[in-house]
């Protein structure tokens, strides 16, 4: 690897690889066995050929803001960083659109072009460290994608290095004809290859944004509000809700705005557009937020309040450090006339694992994020923590729901995809990953559980060994 990428972008020391043993999902970590850091596609091919032939697994990896353990080399991986790969290569705005390497920061990229009063509509919470690359690699969305859509609605083209170390591109033109392999790849967690260039649609700026905020005493009539204003007919930007816990977590945080403690939930509603006609469509978010035994909604007085509603909000996950040693976030989706009914649920698995959870989701489209609080110092907590985030997503599958919106399935969550899938539709999907990764060297082992007939083998050869053991 030096000799392929300099000897000053491959780590190998046990104390510099430690920094990478997990991404944001903490309760796995694995050490790599090196950490390479390539600064353009064609050292991604070479590192990636050398690695293909002398069968060694590689792992992709952004900004290691990822949720769900997609970038934790669990057995001895090496894991290729994209974060040299860091610059806006062109911008296009006759045709609205921009070219990023991997590893260019989401909110950069906003940043950059907003002079020209342009942005780019994907937002994650970590918008701030998160990669594009990663957000491509997750299909990320964020508080804005109910109405403007997830990474995989804005994404035109991709460059791609293969697992045999082929650099191909996909993509580029609106509308191609064929399969649309663009919707393959952004969300396929680093499994079918590296994305080494990302072409984006970025999008003028809205002409006005308004902003409520609606404080309830019972999540319930906040759940209610939350489907009622879809119901009216109207398509906010974002709707976001969080509860009590919530509400405790981010009060205690950085970025507090002063709600009081005992509600039962906050509803932040945004609406934008043509700015004509943009006070009607928030005249009647209040009106709809009123009928639901509201104890106070108000609009945003300035741009001011606003960003600290945002800042508040955004800042949510990392707020549940002041309130509790650990936590696991979860990412479920559930059709949004089931909120009352799901949110119910969790409050019944908290109990049943003596776990506070606090509810914090994108409402409008209906992706919650638990979060799970637990101490991993207390014997059997972390356990209980994941058993319970387990049933969390199970109680969205059966709502008709799914088991991510945007973190991914990584290794976090591939038992849980037989909630979703049943094992012949698991086998159809390792099959299209090995179209792209025969040998399994790309992230393997990730997403998909392993075969339930290797599953049962491996039970009876348990029961067989402990029967031996026993006699």
């Amino acid at each position: 690897m030096q000799r392929i990428i300099g000897k000053q972008a491959v780590l190998h020391r046990y104390e510099d690889l430690m920094a990478y043993e997990c991404d944001g999902y903490t309760i796995h970590k694995g050490v790599p066995a090196a950490v390479i850091f390539p600064a353009n596609t064609q050292e991604v091919s070479a590192a990636v050929t050398y690695m293909h032939k002398h069968k060694i697994p590689f792992i992709p990896r952004g900004a290691g803001t990822g949720l769900s353990g997609g970038a934790t080399a669990l057995n001895g991986e090496v894991i290729i960083s994209l974060v040299r790969m860091n610059k806006l290569l062109d911008v296009d705005y006759l045709n609205r659109k921009a070219v990023v390497q991997p590893g260019f920061i989401n909110l950069k990229l906003s940043n950059s072009i907003s002079t020209k009063g342009y942005y780019y509509a994907p937002d994650p919470s970590s918008q701030a460290a998160c990669t594009i690359g990663g957000n491509v690699g997750e299909n990320a969305g964020g508080a804005h994608c109910l109405k403007y859509g997830v990474t995989t609605n804005h994404v035109l083209g991709l460059e791609l290095v293969l697992p045999s170390g082929e650099i191909v591109r996909i993509g580029g033109l609106p509308d191609s004809p064929g399969y649309d392999l663009l919707g393959i790849l952004t969300g396929s967690e680093g499994t079918m290859g590296i994305v080494t260039e990302i072409t984006v649609r970025i999008l003028k700026k809205p002409q006005g944004i308004k902003t409520v905020v609606a404080l309830y005493d019972d999540v319930n009539d906040a759940s209610q509000a939350v489907s009622d204003i879809i119901a009216a007919g109207i398509i906010p930007a974002a709707l976001e809700m969080m509860d009590n816990t919530a509400i405790e977590g981010v009060e205690s945080g950085n970025y507090p705005v002063g709600y009081p403690r005992d509600l039962g939930a906050v509803l932040i509603v945004e609406v934008d557009g043509i700015e004509a006609g943009l006070q009607h469509q928030i005249d009647e978010v209040l009106e709809v937020c009123r009928k639901h035994h509201v104890r106070e909604v108000r609009q945003a007085a300035s741009v001011e309040e606003r960003a600290r509603w945002w800042a508040n909000r955004k800042t949510a996950f990392g707020a549940m450090g002041t309130i509790s040693p650990d936590y696991l976030v979860q990412d479920g989706v559930i059709p949004r006339s089931t909120l009352p009914f799901v949110l119910a649920r969790v409050g019944e698995i908290s109990q049943k694992y003596g776990l506070r959870i606090a509810n914090v989701f994108h409402a409008g489209d209906g992706n919650l994020h638990p979060l799970i609080l637990f101490d991993s110092r207390i014997p059997g907590q972390q356990q209980d923590a994941v058993l319970a985030g387990s049933e969390v997503l199970q109680v969205c599958a059966e709502m008709g729901g799914t088991i991510t919106g945007e973190h991914g399935v990584g290794i976090e969550k591939m038992e849980d995809m037989r909630f979703v899938f049943t094992e012949q539709e698991i086998e159809v999907q390792i099959g299209l990953r090995q179209v792209f990764n025969r040998d399994n060297l790309c992230n393997p082992d990730k997403i998909f559980p392993k075969p339930a007939r290797c599953v049962e083998v491996k039970q009876h050869l348990a029961t067989v060994r402990e029967t031996a053991i026993s006699n």
